[in-house]
């Protein structure tokens, strides 16, 4: 295993953002002249000067210069070296929680949890992407779609649980997206996001930050739900009554 193999795998990555958001100053960590090494490491010089300026950009993208991004970003090593955003303790937790036969993994991404769910607990599993590999798409257990987690093309209360993993930080209208998640699940909605304070330049494609367990329970509104920390993974669970 290479160097850089090493430092993207997840448990380390883990450390990393910690020391990113705990011990180093604020004008340390949005410097430019820091980071671009660090950048440059990862992505290289041309894919290194795109992701820099994300932050600046996101909110003016088309849906089609969005797309891109994602398209150029699902080729660099931080992606393709790393199967998966999570953690190993909050995929055995999502495994664990999953409830009924019928489930959705929103985000999916390469696939890594979906075939994890599909494998361990035998139930039927749906996995929506904006953007499926084409390797994936003759899969029938996990069944890859094409979705837009904004418009979801499913019906009400579809799936016993939906699942959605290190998604939403990256969804400009939020709101919109979560409301969808909720439609369609049928008894468990589960959510994981990073813990992760807001700085200027992130090596993820990221437009929402929450540092704290109550920064993302204010933006879910439920006070039933529960929320808890699995190293830096945000976990939260929330049943339908």
């Amino acid at each position: 295993m290479g160097f850089l193999d090493k430092i993207l795998k997840r448990e380390v990555t883990i450390v990393f953002n910690w020391i990113l958001d705990n011990a180093l100053p604020p004008f340390l960590r949005d410097s430019k002249w820091l980071m671009n090494p660090l950048f440059l490491l990862v992505y290289g010089k041309e894919v290194r000067d795109l992701v820099m300026k994300f932050k600046e950009r996101a909110y003016f993208l088309t849906e089609e210069e969005y797309a891109e991004y994602y398209s150029v970003y699902a080729n660099t090593s931080i992606s393709t070296k790393r199967p998966t955003d999570l953690g190993n303790k909050s995929v055995m937790a999502i495994v664990e929680n999953i409830v009924g036969k019928n489930v959705i993994d929103v985000g999916c991404g390469r696939g890594y949890l979906s075939q994890k769910i599909a494998c361990e607990r035998k139930v039927d599993v749906t996995a929506a992407d904006f953007q499926i590999l084409d390797e994936l798409k003759d899969f029938t257990n996990p069944k890859y779609v094409e979705a837009n987690i904004e418009q979801l093309p499913f019906s009400d209360n579809s799936f016993d649980t939906v699942v959605c993993t290190h998604t939403l930080e990256h969804i400009i209208n939020i709101q919109q997206a979560i409301s969808e998640l909720r439609r369609i699940t049928k008894k468990r909605l589960i959510i994981v996001v990073p813990m992760q304070r807001e700085y200027k330049y992130t090596f993820d494609l990221h437009v929402h930050f929450f540092p704290y367990l109550h920064t993302f329970k204010s933006v879910m509104r439920n006070e039933k739900a529960h929320c808890r920390l699995i190293n830096n993974d945000i976990f939260y669970i929330e049943d339908k009554v």
